[in-house]
């Protein structure tokens, strides 16, 4: 396992939509296992594949003591609306309010490419779309909310 670079908001790889993993093999795992690595390195909660510089569908999350790994993650259904503030390991310090969806369904893979769907509440759901906007060339600054 190795602790990556997060790549920051100026570097435009963030700004691509990432790819569909196709090959669940060891270079994934070790890939899930180095983005486990600098998440917790750099203080995160959750980290993209593209934050390190791999435009690869793959997430990792640590939230509510719920360690999650996600590839290929969509969206499949929300409803809601819940205001709160983020912040990005690739935006620095720059923190805002953020209205994003107060329950999530996703759909996804993991490391081994079994199918499974996890819903998502308040902090769980903000978490799943900040990470899942990463895979999609989003940033959490492109949807702050105007005092």
């Amino acid at each position: 396992m190795a602790v990556r670079e997060v790549i920051q908001k100026s570097d435009m790889l963030l700004r691509k939509t990432s790819k569909e993993v196709k090959v669940f093999d060891e270079k994934l795992e070790q890939l899930i296992d180095d983005m486990w690595d600098t998440m917790y390195t750099n203080d995160g909660m959750g980290l993209a594949a593209v934050q390190v510089g791999m435009l690869k569908r793959v997430i990792v999350m640590d939230v509510n003591n719920m360690k999650l790994e996600l590839v290929n993650p969509v969206i499949i259904s929300q409803s809601g609306c819940d205001i709160e503030e983020e912040g990005c390991l690739s935006c620095g310090k720059i923190r805002g309010k953020v209205k994003r969806p107060m329950v999530v369904t996703v759909s996804a893979q993991d490391r081994y490419g079994y199918h499974f769907q996890i819903t998502g509440e308040k902090y769980l759901a903000r978490c799943l779309c900040h990470e899942i906007d990463h895979l999609n060339g989003i940033l959490f600054i492109d949807k702050l909310e105007k005092e």
